[in-house]
């Protein structure tokens, strides 16, 4: 199998400000062709430590990736430090320039002279065209190993990857394939889930098998390597769906899909609509489910209320229950929700409300609790949980816990 390292060039990569996406998205893209990626490094705008991380980068993995400092500017320094660490001259190439120049006139000004520099190629590297952007990358066969060298905007690296250089590297990849699935699990602890699958998926000893926790789900991480890719693809899905079986309806996604698109999915199917009433999560459940294409079908609105007033004026709850049961209760979840079905007049509706903390808590209702309602076709019901964490995870974790409350209800329907 062959071996890959990563390089994401640029100091501002090593402040809090900015993070590197690039080599999440190229670890899958490589992984997907059989190859490994054994390390990733960030290297600041430093020649030193720079040419020192390429050189030994070369002399470890057989294809090296670097990401970063290819613009016009002082501080660009990986095209002279990348053929200064692989022992070649930056050749000028014309035409580049021509290219250059002709693109600044489309966007309507000159080309400054400072762009010159990126007509700069490293002499046998080759050329990787960049339609979305000023700097062009490189692809450089070394003694059998590869040295590509990427913009850092991923609307620009993304496309010359996928186009020019990962044909080239499944040729020389040896034919292996990776197929990969996650399975998505809710209401489940880590340890609680690998109790139950562990058995299964040690009888498959050539499927490799990864239990992750994320901040509100757990996720079954499956691979497979073979020279058939049909047979990768059936080996995990037989696996897939004993593991499913094992663990019911706490499996909510069997290829990666998020809570809110497996709820959009099972909606749209039915033909079936939903509001959504939150204090707590401040609107986050309606934000989840608009990040999903075509969720106008079945989501109609969403009501933010997180005062009491709000509450009564808007989902009409009645001012005793506030009074007699307190904003954060099962009664106050069950009238929320009730009324934004009644006022939406949709099919089903969910309401949160709790105490996200770090303030407001007490002792019968510490921070983290949480009731969340639900009213459909066959009534109204709610459910308390008690979430861990800080404020972020407790809304996360509610927003969460209600959407998979709202799909395990519309399964009791089918």
């Amino acid at each position: 199998m062959l071996s890959a390292e990563i390089i994401a060039i640029g100091s501002e990569l090593l402040t809090p400000q900015r993070t590197d996406t690039n080599s999440l998205w190229l670890t899958e893209r490589l992984n997907s062709i059989g190859v490994e990626v054994r390390l990733k490094t960030i290297v600041g705008d430093d020649a030193g430590r720079l040419e020192e991380t390429i050189r030994d980068a070369l002399k470890r993995s057989d294809i090296v990736i670097t990401t970063g400092g290819l613009g016009p500017t002082e501080d660009d320094i990986t095209r002279q430090i990348s053929a200064r660490a692989v022992g070649r001259e930056l050749v000028y190439h014309n035409p580049l320039e021509a290219d250059l120049r002709e693109r600044f006139r489309g966007w309507g000004r000159e080309m400054p002279e400072i762009n010159k520099r990126q007509a700069f190629v490293i002499d046998g590297a080759e050329v990787l065209p960049n339609p979305n952007g000023s700097a062009v990358g490189m692809l450089l066969k070394l003694d059998g190993k590869f040295l590509a060298i990427f913009p850092g905007p991923p609307r620009e690296m993304r496309p010359m990857f996928d186009e020019f250089v990962l044909p080239v590297l499944k040729e020389n990849s040896g034919g292996v394939t990776v197929s990969h699935r996650v399975l998505r699990v809710s209401g489940m602890g880590e340890s609680a889930v690998d109790e139950v699958i562990a058995p299964i998926y040690k009888a498959c000893p050539n499927v490799e098998t990864s239990i992750l926790f994320s901040r509100v789900e757990i996720e079954v991480h499956l691979t497979a390597r073979s020279e058939d890719a049909d047979e990768a693809d059936a080996v995990l899905a037989e696996l897939s769906e004993k593991i499913s079986d094992a663990l019911g309806h706490a499996v909510f996604a069997t290829n990666g899909e998020t809570m809110e698109e497996v709820v959009g999915r099972l909606l749209a199917d039915r033909g079936e609509t939903l509001s959504v009433a939150e204090s707590c999560t401040g609107g986050l459940i309606g934000m989840r489910l608009t990040e999903v294409a075509g969720s106008s079908r079945y989501f109609l609105e969403g009501a933010v209320v997180y005062s009491n007033g709000s509450k009564m004026r808007a989902l009409g709850v009645a001012e005793n229950i506030l009074v007699d049961h307190g904003a954060v209760s099962a009664e106050t979840a069950e009238a929320m929700s009730a009324g934004m079905k009644g006022l939406s007049v949709s099919d089903h509706a969910i309401s949160v409300t709790g105490i996200a903390g770090p303030d407001g808590g007490t002792d019968e209702k510490p921070v983290g609790t949480v009731y969340i309602g639900y009213s459909g076709p066959k009534g109204t019901r709610s459910v308390k949980f008690v979430f861990p964490g800080d404020r972020e995870l407790v809304r996360w974790r509610a927003s969460q816990a209600a959407l998979d409350y709202l799909r395990r209800q519309i399964l009791k329907l089918s």
